[in-house]
């Protein structure tokens, strides 16, 4: 019998939740299948199988586990069942590749993140019914039959238990939301947190991924998106006023001589915020590219606690859920945050004209303790001067006062 123990994800880590189990007591399980979801304060992550046999549950979900506690048993002497899945075996290596097809149902097409039963996911297939028209009763959402039958049965109505109801539903919150909001306190209780705004035209960025999009696509295999140039800009921008990459420890300001910037990432299990290393040193595309696999690894669960630990300054994009201004929250121990917002086009004066532009609103939030006025102020114009003239990012300055030396 080989005992699956909890697995040392963190130094500061000493204990994790068990979500829940991937695969049910008694089922015969392949050697690296998973088995179960974990979580800790700062990640979730999975356990595999050592080697396949027959799974033993020990720990029940949602049980708080310290780093080293058994989670669960197999026993690798157990023969494999003939109902079980056969072991695929390996494909010759000049073996035509298959084409396989697949049935698309209604609620595959609807949204793949809306989990459910089996019984439920049969019932809306048969009757082509999108998840997203039922209201799932469930832990966490989940749809269970009833919930279709109340569905069909009352088509564009919450029908059944959710009709008019006034029940209230305890969750336990997890170790991650937790987290988050020790932080979140933290943060405003221990730093002495102001916000200064301006806004951006956004015209010029516009316009270049308009003209190169699809070429930047083609060369790097990634899209060109926002978050490039502003984390460009602010790289630039954080060399230049070196307080706003900094933070205080003890009776010290340290100075960071390089630009690790987080970017926070909305996941499922809650916010999160991975880092970029190195930024200041990377191209347009490879930040594109980091960008990509950080967010898809936040959205899938998948991000390691080194991932998201460090970080000099943090970028945050309410925009994406519509928000035209908010005051960002320092992401501790930092001492500045970032926020982006919504583009919205407004009436802007435009030599003696009225001009509509793309605009977007800038929040920094900074602690005051070690950044000054004249420093927060500063950056970000710096930061709106390189956004609203993306060719200054390529050498810092004007290439015409670049030719002069002025």
């Amino acid at each position: 019998m080989i005992e699956i123990k909890v697995p040392t994800v963190g130094e500061s880590i000493n204990e994790v939740t068990l979500v829940k189990w991937l695969k049910p007591e008694g089922a015969w399980v392949e050697r690296d299948e998973l088995l179960c979801e974990l979580e800790s304060e700062k990640a979730t992550f999975e356990l595999n199988a050592e080697q396949a046999g027959i799974l033993h549950i020990v720990a029940a979900e949602n049980t708080t586990l310290n780093i080293g506690d058994l989670a669960c048993k197999i026993d690798e002497t157990a023969s494999r069942p003939a109902d079980a899945a056969p072991v695929a075996a390996a494909k010759p290596a000049n073996a035509p590749a298959k084409e396989e097809k697949k049935e698309v149902t209604a609620t595959t097409v609807a949204n793949k993140d809306v989990k459910a039963t089996p019984v439920a996911n049969a019932i809306m297939a048969d009757k082509q019914v999108k998840a997203n028209d039922v209201v799932g009763s469930g832990s966490l959402g989940k749809i269970k039959k009833q919930d279709v039958l109340d569905a069909l049965a009352n088509p564009g109505k919450k029908g059944g238990a959710a009709a008019f109801s006034r029940n209230d539903r305890p969750e336990k919150m997890s170790n991650l939301r937790k987290t988050v909001s020790r932080r979140l306190v933290e943060a405003k209780n221990t730093t002495a947190m102001l916000t200064t705004f301006n806004e951006v035209d956004m015209t010029n960025i516009m316009e270049i991924r308009k003209k190169y999009k699809d070429t930047f696509k083609e060369s790097h295999g990634v899209n060109l998106g926002f978050m490039s140039f502003f984390t460009k800009a602010c790289c630039i921008a954080l060399e230049e006023w070196p307080a706003v990459n900094a933070y205080i420890d003890g009776d010290q300001v340290i100075y960071h001589e390089y630009c690790d910037i987080s970017i926070a990432v909305s996941a499922p299990k809650g916010l999160v915020v991975p880092v970029i290393r190195n930024a200041e040193s990377l191209g347009m595309a490879e930040i594109e590219q980091a960008v990509g696999n950080l967010a898809k690894k936040a959205r899938e669960n998948k991000l390691t606690v080194e991932e998201m630990t460090g970080g000099t300054f943090t970028i945050t994009n309410g925009g994406v859920f519509g928000s035209l201004m908010s005051t960002p929250i320092i992401n501790i121990p930092q001492s500045a945050i970032l926020g982006m917002h919504k583009i919205q086009e407004r009436p802007m004066a435009i030599n003696g004209k009225v001009e509509i532009r793309p605009m977007m609103y800038l929040a920094l939030s900074y602690d005051h303790r070690i950044i000054d006025g004249r420093e927060s102020v500063s950056f970000l114009v710096r930061v709106k001067e390189l956004l609203e003239n993306p060719a200054l990012m390529l050498i810092g300055k004007d290439p015409v006062q670049g030719l002069l030396e002025i």
